[in-house]
């Protein structure tokens, strides 16, 4: 009872200190005299703005009793028939021209961020698969007897371990995009890849080297080759280990995709940008992508310590 007890009391400590810290920020907020505006970053996130209907051709309208809208071509092209129109902004039997505004209709679809966070999620599920694979190639080859493989692996992960990530975009949309003309999303996917191949190579060499010795000896003995060993024996097992600083690897990897906005992918941040220069809410804008950016890595992390407790009660 007593402990229980305790640990209430420190739980009311953590709300109170949050509670401190929400009431500072918003002292500090009212410092600086900014007048906060959440309702302008709404129409980003999801947008209600009506879609413009325009005539295609030269053309004269009429209008049914059921409010259908049919817009006659003089160019003799069929028909076009509007049923879904929220505003007519025509009358019956009137002349339009090419260009004319015929009508407005309702309609409910994604915004510029959650466009941007979706571009975000995919190229980073893109670059995470590929990032594993080439991680659990470089770590094999850096652990093998080959000289060759190894020292391979080894200039790979040092050269891009000892450049930044912002250079390398440069360099593969730049100097490889023109000679294998990539498109702009497959280049920050090749970076990503590689950049966080590299970190995840030495994560798994380092789970790969803590099994002890042993665990091969004793498959081997038991008949199996080397490469079945690695997979249903030492591979397991060194997965199950690095989870953790893998975790810490895939949510930098999504923190690092911001990045690929300097080659012009509508990714969360660019489109945060463009938010920002079209709605002047600096303040609101930041705080709403970052908070997007929790949603994606704290999802992860959630995942990630799912996954470490299914394993660990399998053991």
């Amino acid at each position: 009872m007593n402990e229980k007890s305790n640990k209430f009391k420190w739980h009311l400590l953590f709300i109170f200190t949050i509670g401190l810290l929400a009431a500072g920020i918003y002292s500090a907020s009212q410092s600086i005299n900014y007048k906060w505006q959440w309702h302008l970053v709404w129409p980003y996130i999801v947008d209600t703005a009506p879609i413009d209907i325009i005539a295609q051709s030269d053309a004269s309208a009429a209008i049914n009793a059921e409010g259908e809208i049919t817009l006659i071509y003089d160019n003799g092209d069929p028909d076009t028939i509007i049923t879904n129109a929220s505003e007519v902004l025509v009358y019956d039997g009137d002349l339009i021209f090419e260009g004319d505004l015929v009508a407005r209709s309702e309609s409910i679809k994604s915004g510029l961020l959650i466009d941007g966070l979706y571009m975000t999620l995919k190229i980073s599920v893109i670059s995470l698969f590929f990032s594993i694979v080439i991680g659990l190639m470089t770590a094999l080859m850096r652990i093998s007897d080959n000289p060759f493989s190894k020292n391979l692996s080894i200039l790979y992960i040092e050269v891009i371990r000892g450049t930044p990530l912002l250079v390398q975009i440069f360099i593969v949309y730049f100097f490889l995009g023109t000679i294998f003309d990539l498109e702009r999303f497959t280049a920050g996917v090749v970076a990503l890849s590689v950049f966080t191949g590299a970190y995840v190579a030495e994560i798994l060499r380092s789970g790969i080297q803590s099994i002890s010795a042993g665990q091969m000896e004793a498959a081997r003995s038991l008949g199996m080759t080397y490469p079945k060993a690695m997979m249903y024996v030492i591979l397991p097992q060194a997965f199950k280990r690095t989870l953790p600083p893998m975790a810490g690897q895939l949510i930098n990897l999504i923190k690092d995709s911001s990045l690929v906005s300097v080659i012009s992918i509508t990714d969360l941040t660019k489109a945060g940008r463009e938010v920002v220069s079209g709605s002047f809410a600096t303040f609101e804008v930041w705080f709403t992508v970052a908070a997007l950016y929790l949603l994606l890595t704290s999802t992860l992390s959630w995942a990630i310590q799912r996954i470490e407790k299914r394993l660990a009660t399998n053991d």
